[in-house]
C-alpha cells in the first residue's frame, strides 16, 4: 500500500484546510484498514491527531483537536480526509496519514500500531 497525502499549505489562524490521503494498491476494504492521522511539529515527536476504524463509524481525536478536526473516509475512493477548522499556530506541523491492516472495528492511536505511512504534508498556520 502506498499512501499519498496532500492538502497542506500556509494559512492564517482561524482558517480551514482539508487534508486528503489516497491509498494505492489494495483497496481499503480488502484488509479492513484502520486509518490514522499524526503530525510532527518542529522539534517535537510525532503525535497522534485522529483515527477511524475501517468503516469510518468509530472515530477518535486528540484533545488538542477535538471539536475542530473531523476525520472521514471514502472506502470506494480509497481516500481518508482530515477536515481542519479553526486552525491555530500550534497546529503547524507535517501531517502524516497511516494505515493499519486488519483493523477490524477498532481505531488505533499509537505510532507503532500502523503498518504503512504516507510521506506527509506540511501545514503552516500563521498568527
Amino acid at each position: 500500500v502506498q499512501l499519498q497525502a496532500c492538502g497542506g499549505g500556509l494559512v492564517q489562524a482561524g482558517a480551514s484546510l482539508r487534508l486528503s490521503c489516497v491509498a494505492s494498491g489494495r483497496p481499503f476494504s480488502t484488509y479492513a484498514y484502520a486509518v490514522g492521522w499524526f503530525r510532527r511539529a518542529p522539534g517535537k515527536e510525532r503525535e497522534f491527531v485522529s483515527a477511524t476504524n475501517w468503516s469510518g463509524y468509530s472515530t477518535y481525536y486528540a484533545e488538542s483537536v477535538k471539536g475542530r478536526f473531523t476525520i472521514s473516509r471514502d472506502n470506494a475512493e480509497n481516500t481518508v480526509y482530515l477536515q481542519m477548522n479553526g486552525l491555530k499556530p500550534d497546529d503547524t506541523a507535517v501531517y502524516y496519514c497511516a494505515v493499519r491492516r486488519y483493523g477490524g472495528t477498532n481505531y488505533y492511536t499509537g505510532v507503532t500500531d500502523y503498518d504503512y505511512w504516507g510521506q506527509g504534508t506540511l501545514v503552516t498556520v500563521s498568527s
